[in-house]
């Protein structure tokens, strides 16, 4: 179990963490915005540049992938829970099968709030400059869910590789639970 576990969480660099998207009159279809454990992309190329383009008229600063550190920082995160559930498979210690599982749900909760105060920093620090400007309007996209924002509709949910994660945590519970049912020890 705790080999999947860790093979789970390779899942994370193959499938994006989170979607947003962006609907209005202008873009019917809406356009997505793709968060991975490594990098950010789009539905095109030109996604984050259109984006970009969008923020700049509501004062948000750009979004840059490369100066956000927790893109570069994550994925090593990652790597090193999967190898050390590797390791624990072939050391089968029923305590650190826990460890892990709990280590592993604290990343999930810490890197839940960085989203967070990564929206807020975004939708909040607004420049003065801004072309259009609404007293008192913020633009926060909603952390889970919809909101509407001026002529858009923003979604904001997790994405396939969120699901990757939630079975490893799944994983790593349930190599602790058998460990004890079976008592599974050497």
């Amino acid at each position: 179990m705790i080999f999947l576990a860790g093979l789970s969480l390779i899942g994370l660099f193959l499938f994006p963490v989170w979607k947003i998207t962006l609907e209005a009159p202008q873009y019917p279809g809406g356009i997505s915005m793709y968060i991975w454990i490594n990098k950010i992309s789009g539905d095109s190329p030109g996604t984050l540049q259109n984006i970009n383009i969008l923020n700049h008229y509501i004062g948000m600063q750009a979004i840059h992938p490369d100066s956000i550190p927790e893109l570069n920082y994550f994925q090593y995160i990652v790597i090193l829970m999967t190898l050390l559930a590797f390791l624990l498979a072939a050391f089968h210690k029923r305590s650190l099968l826990l460890i892990w599982t709990i280590v592993l749900v604290l990343l999930s909760a810490f890197a839940l709030y960085d989203f967070y105060q990564w929206e807020y920093d975004y939708g909040h620090n607004l420049s003065p400059d801004a072309a259009i400007k609404v007293p008192g309007m913020t633009y926060q996209p909603p952390f889970l869910g919809d909101k509407t924002l001026l002529n858009f509709v923003a979604y904001s949910y997790p994405s396939l590789g969120s699901v990757f994660i939630g079975l490893s945590m799944l994983f790593g519970g349930m190599a602790f639970i058998f460990k004890r049912k079976y008592n599974i020890e050497q």
